[in-house]
């Protein structure tokens, strides 16, 4: 069984300690946290699992570090605090551990990013041996393999198109949803999330990447941002009031420019309320969902709508992504140290996780 330590706890880690547990070559081994209130608690309770896994949850880095696991699912944020984030990448890479996290934007496409942030991986690759894949959480699979995967079935393609179309009403981000993307703020307030030179930052790599796939050079990256404000006052489940005339609706595309057009695009469409802004684009149900839409002959249109924890459409995404990362551990730790990307780990079957309960044979 390959050793597996899940740190952090959030949105992220929770769905990875469900995988974790779920995946037939995996062993949770440990769970860090670094909320004092964590501390203790059974894993199966943090990640609601439905049962207890017997571990229970520690702040002790060294010491999980020192026991030297296989692989260790980083899922602590790197928003705002990219440096202690990459700070505890290298040092789990440095104990010889298979790294994969969603947590450092720049590491989507290792090879655009910053020359000292590689070296610093690289050195502890060196000297412990471990590996790195990291991919997004928005999530990372919809903004690279599956429109990959999708232009392979068209005879021509004029426009690859990523959408991520969401209702935050939905969300209890309310530090990430009103201060970083800005809802419920004055239209003069200036979302950090797209702040000029921040989209690129954050999914620069994954155009970067697709490019690199599709074997076209890029001009630039670009891009573009419209904001709408709320036309009446709403309530949330989950965040309390929006207030009229504050911003309800955002949305912005990362576009990779060839040839002088957009042709690689990744569009995110938000609201926190469906009135706002209905003539963009919706999702089906109001709810949310991720598309992949190939512009060319045929013109090919996917839309994938995940739910977990109760029905959450950011629960399933964020599991989505957690799905692809954790699914590739067993892969990482029988090929060379090294760093890895989408283009690099495939995606294979969910061996050994269809259950006898999932479905009932059919009598010969």
């Amino acid at each position: 069984m390959i050793t597996t330590v899940v740190w952090g706890t959030g949105n992220v880690g929770r769905a990875a300690i469900r995988a974790v547990d779920a995946h037939p070559e995996l062993h949770l081994s440990a769970v860090i946290v670094h909320n004092p209130a964590k501390i203790g608690r059974d894993a199966g309770d943090l990640g609601d699992v439905g049962r207890e896994l017997g571990i229970a949850a520690t702040d002790d880095v060294g010491a999980v570090l020192a026991s030297k696991p296989d692989a260790v699912v980083y899922a602590a944020s790197g928003d705002i605090r990219p440096d202690d984030a990459l700070a505890d990448i290298v040092a789990a890479i440095r104990a010889g551990a298979v790294v994969v996290t969603t947590s450092m934007y720049p590491l989507y496409d290792h090879r655009s990013a910053p020359a000292e942030m590689r070296q610093a991986i690289q050195d502890a690759i060196d000297e412990g041996g471990g590996s790195l894949f990291a991919s997004g959480i928005d999530p990372g699979w919809g903004n690279d393999v599956l429109p990959l995967l999708l232009s392979g079935l068209a005879t021509t393609v004029d426009v690859i198109r990523c959408q991520e179309i969401f209702d935050y009403s939905t969300y209890d981000q309310p530090d990430s949803v009103r201060w970083l993307v800005g809802m419920g703020q004055p239209m003069d307030y200036a979302p950090p999330m797209v702040a000029p030179g921040i989209p690129t930052m954050v999914w620069g790599g994954q155009i970067r990447l697709m490019a690199r796939a599709l074997g076209v050079e890029l001009d630039e990256i670009r891009e573009t941002l419209l904001r709408r404000p709320l036309e009446s006052t709403v309530t949330t489940a989950t965040m309390g009031d929006f207030e009229e005339g504050t911003q309800g609706a955002l949305r912005f595309e990362v576009q990779g420019i060839v040839g002088g057009e957009p042709r690689i695009v990744i569009e995110h469409v938000t609201r926190i309320h469906p009135s706002c802004a209905p003539d963009w684009p919706s999702p089906a149900d109001g709810a949310g969902a991720h598309k992949v839409i190939i512009e060319g002959r045929p013109r090919i249109e996917v839309a994938v709508e995940a739910t977990d924890e109760g029905g959450n459409r950011s629960a399933g995404g964020n599991a989505t992504a957690v799905g692809r990362l954790v699914g590739a551990i067993d892969w990482l730790t029988r090929n060379e140290p090294g760093m890895y990307d989408a283009l690099d780990v495939p995606i294979r079957p969910a061996i050994g996780k269809l259950t006898a309960t999932t479905f009932e044979r059919t009598p010969a």
